[in-house]
């Protein structure tokens, strides 16, 4: 499978922002693309840097003007997109939600991101409502996609249980990025664990893995702090944890890489850990801590 990425800035135009991304996604539809993965929160600039109820304005509901733009591209296109919304599910009730559109430009599924943080310059937890949907693939004409969102991908319950339900990809939409008064050493030991976390997943479950972030400065509208300077590093890796591509920190890109399908199938034959999980053993996973 063709597989594109799209690693871009954002500005504070919405409108500007869907565009580019609309001449980004033709881009890799031209260049053979039959995916295309975009970054989280993708529509403007990562709103969550302070806590402002004007800021809910910015959500939408699922279906609704973006499904709407982005699912007539994909239609046009041929091709299926993941997308990342600020979904407007009932007033006061909101959720970070990734929306998989179809080749006909209907929506194939929805996740809503389950894992929520609450950093400093990461307030989600003020905007976001954790997911109710569970952890569920979702089926396309390209596959089965195991779709999560940013912080997810530090978990690797989620990671296995879209294995578990026939995942052939795993796929997160991302937003992360520098605090600026860390050291360069503890920016770069960040942005390695991110990496390296997710090319776990992909080699515990045998499967390909997607990774897009957002990259450039984006400041702090409150001036507390000196914003967030998103770290790039786009990647896809495959079943054993390689690097089948990895972007700069600080550029944009649109990539696409071919993705061997079937690969997935021999490495769990030489790696068969789901055959050899001690699932009589697991039952205390599901407790917040074991004293």
């Amino acid at each position: 499978m063709k597989v594109g990425i799209i690693q871009q800035t954002c500005s504070e135009s919405i409108n500007s922002n869907k565009n580019k991304l609309a001449d980004n996604i033709r881009k890799a539809a031209s260049e053979g693309a039959e995916l295309i993965v975009l970054q989280e929160l993708h529509n403007s600039l990562y709103f969550c840097q302070t806590e402002n109820t004007a800021l809910f304005d910015l959500a939408e509901p699922i279906p609704g003007p973006s499904t709407e733009f982005f699912g007539k591209l994909a239609k046009e296109l041929s091709v299926v997109i993941v997308t990342s919304l600020f979904e407007k599910r009932a007033a006061g009730l909101y959720h970070n939600t990734a929306v998989v559109l179809e080749k006909d430009g209907s929506i194939a599924g929805k996740y809503r991101k389950m894992h929520i943080p609450d950093d400093p310059a990461y307030y989600e937890k003020f905007y976001f409502t954790p997911g109710d949907i569970g952890f569920h693939p979702i089926d396309t004409s390209v596959g089965r996609l195991g779709v999560q969102v940013c912080w997810d991908q530090w978990y690797p319950e989620g990671a296995r249980l879209m294995a578990l339900q026939g995942a052939e990809l795993l796929i997160y939409p991302t937003a992360i990025g520098y605090e600026s008064s860390d050291t360069p050493e503890e920016q770069e030991r960040q942005r390695e664990a991110w990496t390296t976390v997710q090319r776990g997943h992909a080699v515990a479950n045998g499967l390909p893995v997607i990774s897009v972030n957002r990259t450039g400065h984006e400041p702090d509208p409150s001036g507390q702090t000196n914003g967030i300077q998103f770290w790039g590093s786009s990647f896809i890796a495959g079943a054993q944890g390689e690097f089948l591509y990895r972007a700069p920190k600080d550029e944009e890109i649109v990539k696409v890489i071919d993705i061997d399908m079937q690969r997935s199938e021999n490495v769990r034959r030489w790696w068969p850990f789901l055959r050899d999980r001690r699932i009589e053993e697991f039952s205390e996973l599901s407790k917040r801590f074991i004293d």
